[in-house]
């Protein structure tokens, strides 16, 4: 009897590379948000989830803290559903196997890309806290940045401190990043 001969080519130990570090990236991304999906009231989430949407800036004076709250919680839901879409999306396309060689790079590298944002949304986070901020939420594309903070009020070094943990994380030019703040 002949035995099976199992071929294993560069692609296929490239697609499973990639498919690792976009696996890692999104449980880095999971086990270093401050708030996770399972902490969260769901029945207020739901009931916020019309007045607040994605990016969008709420001001809340300071003794309705909890209300700044339910907006960071479910920015960052919204963000966590978002992305655990866009990395299902990828898995599928890059698990099927009707694509040409090119389509399988091209699915490769946007796995990468956004295995990358994952990465670079929870560094600037945990930076942008650092800097003494209570909460921060952020939104990277590629080519925009939009960070979400919590603060009292936001002078111009606090903003030219944001601006440089973004560019020393991203590639995004200073004209694309925007800073929102959440009182």
């Amino acid at each position: 009897m002949k035995k099976p001969s199992i071929i294993i080519g560069k692609k296929q130990i490239i697609m499973t590379c990639l498919t690792l570090m976009l696996a890692v990236a999104v449980y880095i991304n999971y086990t270093t948000s401050p708030k996770l999906v399972s902490d969260i009231d769901v029945s207020s989430v739901n009931d916020k989830s019309e007045s607040i949407r994605y990016g969008e800036t709420e001001f809340v004076s300071a003794d309705a803290s909890s209300k700044s709250g339910d907006y960071f919680s479910q920015a960052r839901l919204d963000k966590l559903r978002d992305r655990d879409q866009a990395v299902q999306t990828l898995q599928t396309m890059i698990g099927g196997g009707d694509v040409t060689d090119e389509e399988a790079v091209v699915n490769a590298l946007d796995a990468v890309q956004v295995s990358k944002l994952i990465e670079s949304e929870g560094t600037i986070e945990s930076l942008v806290k650092a800097q003494g901020f209570q909460d921060c939420v952020a939104y990277l594309d590629g080519e925009n940045a939009k960070v979400v903070v919590k603060t009292e009020g936001l002078d111009k070094a606090q903003a030219a401190a944001i601006k440089e943990i973004i560019i020393g994380e991203t590639s995004v030019p200073a004209e694309n990043i925007r800073i929102f703040e959440v009182k």
